[in-house]
């Protein structure tokens, strides 16, 4: 078991893959079914720069009837995850907002963005091919742990 513990959230809108994201990060599969979340939780270890770190991975609902009960899953939270979809550019204009879709966003649109929330980093993945997944949750724990290292101020990393 891992030494060092992690909260990770992730936020985005309906639909945008967080969950997909988690599974593929989680267990290794890629759920074929849409099922939206209220809340779920997913554990996974993870070894980034030699330290074995245990994620908690808390998935969110991205629809509006949970806005009220979402802030209940961000106490205590090292890292949050904010996700968008590269074919929904509402998806990304929700980031800043909430946290006309013709093309699909650009990833220099998703740097923009990192830069003006002041995140941590900007990474792109794909659940449904796995590319790049393990770089996001080997930079999430990355930013948690220097959380850590800043003697544990208040508050979160963006990702």
């Amino acid at each position: 078991m891992a030494a060092i513990r992690k909260k990770l959230v992730i936020v985005g809108d309906g639909a945008c893959g967080k969950t997909c994201l988690l599974i593929v990060f989680s267990k290794d599969q890629f759920p074929e079914v849409y099922v939206p979340t209220v809340f779920e939780n997913y554990i996974a270890d993870i070894e980034v720069d030699g330290k074995q770190v245990e994620l908690a991975l808390w998935d969110t609902a991205g629809q509006e009837d949970y806005d009220r009960l979402r802030p209940l899953s961000y106490p205590d939270t090292d890292v949050i995850l904010m996700c968008f979809s590269i074919d929904s550019p509402d998806s990304l204009e929700n980031i800043p907002e909430k946290w006309t879709p013709e093309e699909p966003v650009k990833p220099e649109e998703g740097r923009d963005m990192a830069n003006r929330i002041s995140a941590f980093g900007y990474l792109e993945c794909s659940a449904k091919t796995k590319d790049g997944v393990r770089e996001v949750f080997e930079m999430a724990t990355r930013a948690a742990l220097q959380v850590r290292k800043r003697k544990k101020r208040n508050g979160c990393l963006l990702l």
